[in-house]
């Protein structure tokens, strides 16, 4: 598993927890609740590419480990 496979997972999850908050905030007419929702999924997709950006580091790391062996 990568490094950052942890980040990206909870990343997904609270992209969907947002969007399920958008949904619902629309439905019931609550601006406070969309929003809350979209600020959600932008939260989400910064862990998921904060665990992009850890599994390119640890991507680079082996192979310099490697290159060293």
């Amino acid at each position: 598993m990568g490094a950052g496979t942890g980040d990206k997972a909870e990343g997904k999850v609270d992209e969907l927890k947002g969007k399920v908050k958008e949904a619902a905030g629309r439905a019931t007419d609550n601006q406070d609740q969309e929003a809350e929702g979209r600020a959600d999924q932008l939260a989400g997709g910064g862990k998921q590419a904060w665990g992009d950006v850890k599994n390119a580091g640890q991507k680079a790391k082996d192979k310099v480990k490697d290159a060293l062996d």
